[in-house]
């Protein structure tokens, strides 16, 4: 497996991902472990520093599974939007990929399955900073 790439979140982001991490149930915990170490290796600035390039929670980003070429336009949100078409949840694994992710950059992924997805950020057509919305 390669290195992982440096991501970059937002402090509003990270403090409510590890909000929700907090309220996991614990039968959770061991699913949300990837989720957790991606937030302690992120390069953390202020909403209104974020670069424009990188996926932010409420981004709208199309990635590629390089494995099988595969490509899909997500909307990253917290569960409680999750379930409508066109989004993923930052709990979900393909979430957590993608969070700080900026265009152009790949991760390996291990799936809950034991297989590992290579997806590469494509586009992000949507990111609520780059909008002005740094507190949504």
């Amino acid at each position: 497996m390669s290195t992982k790439p440096p991501i970059t979140l937002s402090r509003v982001d990270l403090d409510r991902i590890e909000a929700l991490l907090e309220r996991a149930p614990a039968a959770e915990v061991a699913n949300l472990a990837a989720l957790r170490a991606e937030l302690d290796r992120a390069e953390v600035v202020e909403p209104k520093d974020m670069p424009p390039q990188i996926v932010t929670m409420n981004s709208t980003v199309t990635f590629t599974d390089e494995d099988n070429g595969e490509q899909l336009t997500l909307t990253l949100v917290y569960p409680s939007a999750a379930g409508a078409p066109g989004t993923v949840s930052i709990m979900a694994p393909v979430g957590s990929a993608l969070l700080g992710l900026a265009q152009g950059q790949k991760i390996d992924w291990p799936t809950p399955h034991g297989r590992v997805r290579h997806l590469r950020v494509l586009e992000i057509s949507y990111q609520p900073e780059a909008a002005g919305q740094f507190h949504r």
